[in-house]
């Protein structure tokens, strides 16, 4: 039994490398005819559906009460409106490469909010393999480190930084305080629907044209594509690996979304993959092991 609850930890957490590691791509390719915060709005109302459906053809659907519903809308405006909302505004403006070396900074802060906490003790390994794993993703970027100090870039600079405390606090929250649920699906379609709302209305308010006749058919798709696996299935497995294993270990996958993200750039936009990948390749599996090595017991 434990062996299969092991395998289906490393199936979610697979699954979380691999589907984050694609929302990059499919967020450019939604943002590029459709402003951003109707990309984000209409993702969750995509994934609130496909949720409703299933709860309501397996007869689980319920009203939670309103404490909890509390929590799900604290937990949706950290991870979901401030976190995916403000990354999806940010790569209007930032390149997709910045935007994956800055969002790689979430681990460390997620590693020292989780020892201020008490969520895990202080240990030089934990630092260590959070600190590896990032000069992997730095040392891709290293050439573009410099567009930091883009006055360009500023802004979507500061939306990122935004997004990344969010999913910081967000992950957090969750690891310390929300209740163990015994339907996850029931609490992320609220979480899903409350962010649909929520960011609709934020993109009625901001967003300079709504002229839908010029959303092109691919950024519809990849809307559809993110509600269904960026939103449904990368946080059902996000939230169960949260249960389960550290909230560090959890985040530092974002290293491997970097990784993802690069090879998704060569086999759909033929990018070239040279050598400083393969080697930022080997710093981050590095990192990700230093992190989660245990000695044997016995």
């Amino acid at each position: 039994m434990k062996q299969k609850r092991d395998l289906k930890l490393v199936a979610a957490l697979f699954a979380i490398a691999i589907v984050w590691g694609t929302t990059y791509l499919g967020i450019r390719i939604a943002v590029h005819t459709i402003p951003a915060w109707f990309v984000a709005g209409l993702r969750q109302v995509v994934a609130s559906a496909v949720l409703l459906t299933i709860l309501l053809s397996k007869g689980q659907f319920k009203w939670i009460g309103w404490k909890s519903l509390g929590r799900q809308i604290l937990v949706a405006s950290l991870m979901i409106i401030v976190a995916n909302g403000m990354t999806t505004v940010a790569e209007e403006s930032i390149p997709s490469g910045l935007t994956s070396l800055l969002t790689a900074l979430s681990p460390i802060i997620v590693f020292l909010a989780s020892v201020a906490f008490g969520l895990q003790k202080a240990s030089l390994k934990g630092f260590i393999g959070v600190i590896v794993g990032f000069c992997g993703v730095a040392f891709i970027f290293r050439d573009g480190i410099g567009d930091l100090l883009d006055p360009n870039y500023k802004t979507g600079v500061t939306y990122l930084a935004m997004a990344i405390s969010g999913w910081a606090a967000g992950t957090i929250y969750t690891k310390k305080y929300a209740h163990k649920s015994e339907n996850l699906f029931l609490d992320l379609f609220y979480q899903f629907a409350y962010a649909a709302v929520a960011q609709l209305i934020i993109a009625a308010l901001v967003s300079s044209s709504t002229n839908v006749s010029q959303w092109t058919w691919q950024s519809l798709m990849a809307i559809v594509y993110l509600g269904v696996f960026g939103s449904v299935v990368g946080f059902f497995c996000y939230n169960y690996a949260l249960k389960r294993v550290s909230a560090t270990e959890v985040s530092i996958l974002s290293y491997f979304n970097t990784i993802i993200a690069i090879f998704l750039g060569w086999l759909v936009l033929n990018e070239t993959v040279t050598y400083d990948l393969l080697i930022a390749t080997v710093l981050i599996i590095l990192g990700v092991f230093i992190t989660n090595y245990k000695k044997p017991e016995g």
